[in-house]
């Protein structure tokens, strides 16, 4: 699919991977709605950024932990900037969740705000991505869906769900929609990792770095522009590292 003129909605889109994808996307024709929860300042950034492109933005808050804010996103992107032919779900919560840690209520803010979230925008969307077919809508997974982590247990969990969610969409929404995934590995460390953390994790990767934003940006956009017979797919951005594990 030509991106030139298409309009992308990419959740999370104001910073670390979210805003590669939003430039990737932008540098290549589309126009985007960046959403966020709390980071304003971010996402004006990101806008202008866009702006500079020469591609049209608009900026749209909402807070996923409430569904039917969520539900009305698709709809205000759209309206924005007159249509919708794609959608990223790729915001997400990271927080750590051991066994001591367990909380009901802090399971299902991640559970709400990674998975349930990711539903709701694609119910809303699919009338817009159809009235423009073919729509594509990619998902931010994860590795970890498949080799989870003890202390990252709402985490995993919601990941996995989001990987069975894409395959399942994948078969509900065709052919008018293309649902497919980006599962990265190392390619944005979180921010309280420390050298040593890092230094560990590198070693173990096949190709001996750590992957970048613009890494899963690529992939994203070649699942959009180049994936015209795939659909229900997870695609790994890991510099091989889950099949080093």
């Amino acid at each position: 699919m030509k991106l030139e003129g298409k309009v992308a909605l990419i959740t999370g889109g104001a910073r670390r991977i979210g805003r590669a994808i939003t430039l990737e996307l932008a540098r290549h024709g589309c126009d985007v709605a960046v959403h966020y929860n709390t980071a304003t300042k971010d996402a004006e950034e990101t806008a202008e950024l866009v702006r500079e492109l020469g591609r049209r933005t608009v900026v749209l808050s909402c807070d996923f932990t409430d569904p039917s804010a969520a539900a009305e996103l698709p709809k205000q992107a759209a309206d924005a900037l007159g249509g919708l032919n794609i959608l990223i779900n790729n915001a997400a919560t990271f927080e750590s969740m051991n066994l001591d840690t367990f909380a009901v209520a802090r399971w299902r803010e991640t559970l709400a705000v990674n998975l349930t979230a990711p539903m709701v925008l694609a119910h809303s969307a699919y009338p817009l991505l159809c009235a423009n077919a073919p729509g594509h809508i990619v998902n931010l997974v994860d590795i970890a869906a498949d080799r989870p982590w003890p202390d990252r247990l709402a985490y995993c969990a919601s990941k996995a769900g989001l990987v069975n969610l894409t395959r399942s969409l994948a078969k509900a929404m065709a052919p008018s929609v293309h649902v497919n995934a980006v599962a990265p590995g190392a390619a944005l460390f979180p921010e309280d990792y420390d050298k040593n953390q890092i230094k560990a994790i590198t070693r173990r990767i096949p190709t001996l770095r750590g992957g970048t934003p613009e890494d899963v940006a690529s992939a994203v956009r070649f699942l959009i522009a180049d994936g015209s017979y795939i659909t229900g797919e997870v695609l790994g951005v890991d510099g091989g590292r889950s099949i080093a594990f």
